[in-house]
């Protein structure tokens, strides 16, 4: 009988041991692991979505001169500033899934025009939403599109982008 009871003491401590768990530093070492892994992902995942958000802009622009030149087509030879006349309520116009705003078109329908346009002309810009994310992104701040299909973007800085920007 002592016997059974000393090997029935062996088998309880050893279950004790055995689930003892994780220590405390084993634990901290994982907590240290998975903040590196989020510090690299988070921000290269935000770099992505960013990148994927300014063909909202990048299809609004292009959309937009569409709806010019079918104005111009049907109007006479001039271009129009008018939202209502383009199918919009006004101008800024937000678009797509809200990160980017169309602003008031620049139309020049007897020259001189600025940038060497030809009359006539126009200059479309959209910009991000301010306080939307998009407006975090530095790289691509502005994106153009005017009546003789140039189309170019500029960093935060006015610095040109158009390479990087359209290229996406």
């Amino acid at each position: 009988m002592q016997h059974e009871r000393d090997i029935m003491h062996a088998y309880v401590r050893s279950l004790g041991r055995r689930s003892a768990g994780f220590t405390l530093i084993e634990l901290m070492v994982v907590v240290v692991i998975a903040t590196i892994l989020v510090g690299i992902a988070v921000p290269s995942y935000m770099s992505q979505v960013r990148k994927s958000r300014r063909t909202d802009a990048k299809t609004a622009l292009l959309d937009l001169a569409g709806r010019e030149e079918r104005f111009m087509s049907t109007n006479g030879s001039q271009y129009s500033t008018l939202a209502t006349d383009m199918g919009y309520t006004a101008y800024p116009q937000v678009v797509g899934s809200g990160y980017y705003q169309l602003q008031t078109p620049v139309v020049c329908n007897v020259g001189p025009c600025a940038g060497g346009l030809p009359a006539p002309s126009f200059t479309l810009t959209a910009v991000p939403v301010a306080g939307s994310m998009q407006a975090g992104d530095t790289t691509c701040a502005s994106f153009t599109v005017d009546s003789t299909g140039r189309q170019t973007a500029l960093d935060s800085g006015g610095a040109n982008q158009t390479a990087t920007c359209w290229a996406q």
